[in-house]
């Protein structure tokens, strides 16, 4: 992704917000917003926002996985398998 093409003064967005957002949802490359020079803002497609939220979620559960293992915070997988039985026993469902 190339962002250097994308790059907006804020002046441009104020005065075309419309096609702003119809370029970067139509090509689906985010458009950097800035002001005074400096990069301030980005304008994202609602879809690649969600995207990355899920990305960022996975990663977060990624890392405390990792984290909790290293403590030795786990299950090996025949016991969490186990406890899964009970767990449904319990609730009539097996």
């Amino acid at each position: 992704m190339k962002l250097q093409k994308s790059i907006k003064p804020i002046s441009y967005l104020k005065q075309n917000t419309s096609k702003a957002i119809n370029d970067v949802h139509a090509n689906n490359c985010p458009m950097v917003i800035t002001q005074n020079g400096e990069a301030k803002a980005v304008l994202i497609d609602i879809n690649e926002y969600e995207k990355n939220l899920e990305t960022m979620a996975v990663l977060k559960m990624l890392a405390q996985s990792k984290d909790s293992f290293k403590k030795g915070e786990y299950k090996t997988a025949k016991k969490a398998m186990s406890d899964i039985r009970i767990r449904l026993k319990d609730k009539g469902i097996v």
